[in-house]
């Protein structure tokens, strides 16, 4: 029960990593907040993390908007007393190259991924604050760190949330908040199945991505949910402004 007690927001927790992040941090103890803009998904997976003896509730709201940020941590308040833990995890992609990604689609995705995690680390700071300290952990991507040809304005996204969180781990340590990213290889999520549909030759492309992987298979949501939890716990008291890759080995290998 690692996070025993614990008031906790998991954005994007209607499916893949936050749906995975939002049980798990109700089998450890917590009070989870489940955040979702999709009508429906976030009282879904409450409703499991209930349903299995957790606490939780669902929240409709968009975290692209600061009226979405402060409804989530208002619920938060009003239902559970207060916060430790955001867990900025919401985030769409685009599978386009450079010169084939519309003004609209860049905007679209930096609405979400970058400025949605801006804004609801601007809602939650105060709160976090209120309770003596807490823990901000940020789902960033290997493609923060390295390139994917398609994905140029995801990958510039989950760059930017990596240079955010060492800034904020700079300027909220004094206040015993700890920010954090975690960077994923692939995971069998949606948004993986969107980038195979996407290719010439979706099974032959998965079995050679696949087969790059050192331990030889795709990351399950609860492989990044657990490194998640272990963030937001108490164990990791003294973290922060780090990324942990979760990512099986990939870049473990130089071919």
């Amino acid at each position: 029960m690692r996070v025993e007690g614990k008031v906790v927001i998991v954005t994007g927790a209607g499916q893949g990593v936050g749906e995975a992040s939002a049980k798990r941090f109700g089998e450890d103890g917590a009070s989870v907040v489940c955040v979702d803009v999709k009508e429906g998904t976030a009282a879904r997976t409450a409703a499991a993390i209930t349903g299995s003896g957790g606490t939780a509730i669902g929240v409709t709201a968009d975290i692209s908007t600061a009226e979405g940020n402060q409804q989530m941590t208002q619920a938060a308040v009003d239902t559970y007393g207060g916060l430790d833990v955001l867990h900025a995890n919401a985030g769409i992609q685009y599978m386009a190259q450079l010169e084939d990604t519309p003004e609209s689609e860049w905007d679209r995705l930096h609405g979400t991924n970058l400025r949605g995690a801006y804004l609801g680390i601007k809602a939650a700071v105060p709160l976090l604050r209120a309770r003596g300290g807490g823990s901000i952990v940020i789902t960033a991507s290997l493609l923060g760190i390295t390139g994917d040809p398609d994905l140029p304005a995801y990958g510039a996204t989950k760059g930017g949330l990596r240079a955010m969180c060492r800034s904020l781990a700079a300027s909220l340590g004094p206040d015993n908040i700890r920010v954090n990213t975690i960077c994923p290889g692939d995971i069998e999520t949606p948004l993986l199945k969107e980038f195979f549909d996407y290719q010439p030759d979706p099974a032959a492309s998965r079995k050679a991505i696949t087969d790059k992987y050192p331990l030889g298979r795709f990351a399950e949501p609860r492989d990044v949910a657990n490194v998640a939890v272990f963030l937001a716990s108490d164990e990791a008291t003294y973290l922060s402004g780090i990324d942990i890759v979760v990512d099986g080995g990939l870049r473990a290998k130089i071919y």
